[in-house]
Protein backbone atom coordinates (compact mmCIF):
# COMPACT_ATOMS: atom_id res chain seq x y z
CA UNK A 1 0.00 0.00 0.00
CA UNK A 2 1.13 3.19 -0.91
CA UNK A 3 2.10 5.85 1.80
CA UNK A 4 2.63 9.86 1.64
CA UNK A 5 5.23 11.26 4.15
CA UNK A 6 4.47 14.02 6.00
CA UNK A 7 6.25 16.64 7.90
CA UNK A 8 4.05 19.53 9.70
CA UNK A 9 5.91 22.19 10.88
CA UNK A 10 4.84 25.18 13.07
CA UNK A 11 6.96 28.21 14.13
CA UNK A 12 7.49 26.66 17.57
CA UNK A 13 8.89 23.37 15.83
CA UNK A 14 7.87 20.11 14.19
CA UNK A 15 4.31 18.94 14.60
CA UNK A 16 3.88 15.89 13.08
CA UNK A 17 6.46 13.48 11.15
CA UNK A 18 5.06 10.35 9.44
CA UNK A 19 3.61 8.44 7.29
CA UNK A 20 -0.10 9.45 6.52
CA UNK A 21 -2.94 7.94 3.78
CA UNK A 22 -3.23 11.34 2.20
CA UNK A 23 -4.21 15.01 3.04
CA UNK A 24 -6.49 17.80 2.03
CA UNK A 25 -4.23 21.10 2.32
CA UNK A 26 -6.05 24.44 2.46
CA UNK A 27 -5.01 26.81 0.13
CA UNK A 28 -5.67 30.74 -1.08
CA UNK A 29 -7.27 28.96 -4.81
CA UNK A 30 -9.28 26.67 -2.30
CA UNK A 31 -8.79 23.02 -1.24
CA UNK A 32 -5.98 20.71 -2.52
CA UNK A 33 -6.27 16.57 -2.26
CA UNK A 34 -2.61 15.24 -2.15
CA UNK A 35 -1.77 11.36 -2.19
CA UNK A 36 1.02 9.14 -2.60
CA UNK A 37 2.26 9.89 -6.54
CA UNK A 38 1.08 13.25 -6.38
CA UNK A 39 3.18 16.16 -9.05
CA UNK A 40 5.89 18.05 -7.63
CA UNK A 41 4.40 21.53 -6.61
CA UNK A 42 4.66 24.47 -4.08
CA UNK A 43 1.38 26.17 -2.98
CA UNK A 44 0.72 29.13 -0.31
CA UNK A 45 -1.63 27.97 2.46
CA UNK A 46 -4.61 29.85 3.35
CA UNK A 47 -7.01 30.14 6.91
CA UNK A 48 -9.07 26.87 6.91
CA UNK A 49 -8.42 23.40 7.81
CA UNK A 50 -5.96 21.07 6.85
CA UNK A 51 -7.32 17.34 6.95
CA UNK A 52 -5.14 14.51 7.39
CA UNK A 53 -6.25 10.92 7.06
CA UNK A 54 -3.75 8.03 9.01
CA UNK A 55 -3.19 5.16 7.01
CA UNK A 56 -5.86 2.14 7.62
CA UNK A 57 -3.24 0.16 9.65
CA UNK A 58 -2.70 2.94 12.26
CA UNK A 59 -6.85 3.47 12.05
CA UNK A 60 -7.21 5.77 9.09
CA UNK A 61 -8.70 8.67 11.43
CA UNK A 62 -8.88 12.06 10.47
CA UNK A 63 -7.11 14.83 12.03
CA UNK A 64 -8.08 18.23 10.93
CA UNK A 65 -5.06 21.24 12.31
CA UNK A 66 -6.37 24.24 11.60
CA UNK A 67 -3.99 26.84 9.40
CA UNK A 68 -3.01 30.06 8.57
CA UNK A 69 -0.42 30.90 5.93
CA UNK A 70 2.56 29.39 4.67
CA UNK A 71 3.73 27.05 2.33
CA UNK A 72 3.50 23.02 1.60
CA UNK A 73 6.08 21.55 -0.70
CA UNK A 74 4.64 17.91 -1.99
CA UNK A 75 6.86 15.50 -4.51
CA UNK A 76 5.33 12.31 -5.62
CA UNK A 77 5.90 10.49 -1.92
CA UNK A 78 5.75 13.42 0.59
CA UNK A 79 4.65 17.09 1.49
CA UNK A 80 6.54 19.11 3.76
CA UNK A 81 3.84 21.78 5.41
CA UNK A 82 5.48 25.06 6.93
CA UNK A 83 2.59 27.02 8.75
CA UNK A 84 2.54 30.53 9.99
CA UNK A 85 0.25 28.99 12.78
CA UNK A 86 -1.11 25.88 13.19
CA UNK A 87 -3.07 24.27 15.72
CA UNK A 88 -4.54 20.92 16.05
CA UNK A 89 -8.94 21.59 16.31
CA UNK A 90 -9.19 18.62 19.12
CA UNK A 91 -6.30 21.16 21.21
CA UNK A 92 -8.38 24.11 21.51
CA UNK A 93 -9.03 25.47 24.22
CA UNK A 94 -11.94 28.03 23.46
CA UNK A 95 -11.39 29.74 26.86
CA UNK A 96 -8.09 30.55 26.62
CA UNK A 97 -8.76 31.39 22.69
CA UNK A 98 -11.42 34.06 23.74
CA UNK A 99 -8.75 35.59 26.60
CA UNK A 100 -6.13 36.17 23.85
CA UNK A 101 -8.43 37.62 21.82
CA UNK A 102 -9.79 39.77 24.74
CA UNK A 103 -6.26 40.73 25.47
CA UNK A 104 -5.16 41.48 21.66
CA UNK A 105 -8.37 44.07 21.00
CA UNK A 106 -7.66 45.68 24.57
CA UNK A 107 -3.91 46.21 22.75
CA UNK A 108 -5.20 47.30 19.65
CA UNK A 109 -7.12 49.58 21.14
CA UNK A 110 -4.43 51.56 22.74
CA UNK A 111 -2.08 51.70 19.65
CA UNK A 112 -2.37 54.29 17.63
CA UNK A 113 -3.41 54.39 14.15
CA UNK A 114 -0.50 53.81 11.84
CA UNK A 115 1.94 52.15 14.36
CA UNK A 116 2.96 49.38 13.01
CA UNK A 117 2.30 46.64 16.15
CA UNK A 118 -1.35 47.18 15.05
CA UNK A 119 -0.85 44.56 12.44
CA UNK A 120 0.60 42.40 14.99
CA UNK A 121 -3.00 42.73 17.05
CA UNK A 122 -4.88 42.55 14.20
CA UNK A 123 -3.09 39.37 13.08
CA UNK A 124 -3.81 37.55 16.47
CA UNK A 125 -7.21 38.61 16.48
CA UNK A 126 -7.64 36.98 12.97
CA UNK A 127 -6.40 33.74 14.12
CA UNK A 128 -8.03 33.89 17.51
CA UNK A 129 -11.54 34.09 14.84
CA UNK A 130 -10.34 31.76 13.06
CA UNK A 131 -9.55 28.81 15.58
CA UNK A 132 -13.05 29.76 17.43
CA UNK A 133 -15.05 29.36 14.49
CA UNK A 134 -13.21 26.04 14.15
CA UNK A 135 -14.57 25.14 17.94
CA UNK A 136 -17.83 26.79 17.36
CA UNK A 137 -18.49 24.44 14.08
CA UNK A 138 -17.30 21.34 15.71
CA UNK A 139 -19.41 21.59 18.65
CA UNK A 140 -22.26 22.21 16.40
CA UNK A 141 -21.63 19.42 13.74
CA UNK A 142 -19.90 16.72 16.07
CA UNK A 143 -16.20 16.33 15.76
CA UNK A 144 -14.79 13.69 13.65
Amino acid sequence: MAELNCQFVRPDGLMFDGPVDHLILVTYAGELGVWPGHAAEIVALGDGVVRITALQSDGGHEYDVVVSGGYAEIDDDGVIILADHARRVDDIDPDKVRETRELALEHLDQVEEGDHRRAYYESKVRWCNLLLKQVTKGSASGQR
